[in-house]
């Protein structure tokens, strides 16, 4: 028999407090018609002190399996995409395995960065394809509030919580994930990144005072190389699996800028009513965002069967990457 990789279930979790533009003009210099006419963002959510990456993927994952009617212990393999782990060691996977009662289930962490669910896709693919994996749990989960600098503008805006996740499952039909690419470019990694926090450079008081700990982005910089990156990526699979733009029933781009959005649909040729925005609501939540927007799309009536998904996301590294799925 042939395996195809099929998306049966998906889920979603994010924090309950909200952080509006309006709040955040109490604490930067910031307006909110700046954030939203060079962002699309209104509000984000953000975590409370005691919540972390793993509690929210966790919920995800457990509304994904439920979604999927896939019990724990059918899980072979957990790929979770995240830039904000619980801790360095175990793997926030680890903890999602046994939160949620994956006995069988083999784990690992994937730093991608906003791209990470795209990655996940493309390993569970691979994984199913090869035989090595049956049922897979595919999560991207941030708490990009503990790594925000909350006094620095040009960052704080950006960025919220939350956790998506996705049941990817063997079937003989065909159909499923269609095809997906991955690219990086290393050498670029220096314009968003998080100078503190490894062996290069351990948290420490310097670290503490100077803002290592937090992001760092050159932001020019950063929305130049993801416009080219994600009009690449999603040229690319589409090239690859043979589908047209006009066979495209719905893309699901990573939320990290609405004209950045814009500008990819227009490459391709995507027209407005076939993208799907949620970045007013969530910001840029980095690994999390195409799983909670795709979650949304699915429980909102957006996806239905047969319809063909294009997904393509752009993050730190850096790294890109697209991928269609037919439902």
């Amino acid at each position: 028999m042939k395996r195809f990789a099929h998306v049966i279930g998906t889920g979603a979790s994010v924090p309950a407090r909200v952080l509006t533009n309006s709040d955040l003009e109490k604490m930067v210099d910031t307006e909110d018609e700046w954030i939203v006419s060079r962002t699309g963002i209104k509000r984000r959510h953000i975590a409370s002190d005691n919540e972390a990456s793993s509690d929210m993927a966790t919920k995800a994952a457990l509304n994904a399996l439920e979604s999927a009617n896939v019990k724990a212990e059918q899980v072979d393999l957990i790929i979770l995409g995240t830039v904000t782990p619980d801790r360095p060691l175990p793997s926030t996977a680890c903890l999602v395995q046994n939160n949620i009662g994956a006995v069988n289930a083999a784990v690992m962490d994937i730093v991608a960065a906003c791209s990470g669910f795209v990655y996940g896709l493309a390993l569970a693919k691979a994984m199913i394809e090869s035989e090595q994996a049956d049922t897979i749990l595919v999560i991207g989960a941030e708490t990009l509030s503990k790594i925000v600098n909350w006094k620095d503008r040009n960052t704080c805006v950006l960025f919220g919580d939350g956790a998506g996740a996705a049941v990817v499952r063997v079937s003989g039909k065909p159909g499923g994930i269609l095809g997906t690419y991955m690219r990086s470019n290393g050498s670029l990694w220096n314009l968003l990144t998080v100078p503190a926090g490894g062996s290069r450079m351990p948290i420490d008081f310097n670290s503490m005072q100077n803002g290592a700990r937090y992001i760092q982005m050159a932001g020019p910089d950063v929305y130049k190389n993801a416009v080219m990156a994600m009009g690449e990526a999603a040229s690319e699979v589409l090239s690859r699996t043979g589908v047209s733009s006009k066979e495209i029933a719905l893309m699901i781009p990573h939320q990290a800028n609405i004209r950045i959005i814009e500008s990819t649909a227009n490459r391709i040729k995507i027209p407005p009513e076939k993208v799907y925005v949620n970045i007013h609501e969530y910001g840029n939540t980095s690994a999390a965002s195409i799983p909670i927007a795709l979650d949304e799309a699915m429980r909102g009536g957006r996806i239905k069967p047969g319809d063909k998904v294009l997904m393509v996301a752009f993050g730190g590294g850096f790294t890109w990457g697209s991928a269609i799925v037919e439902f």
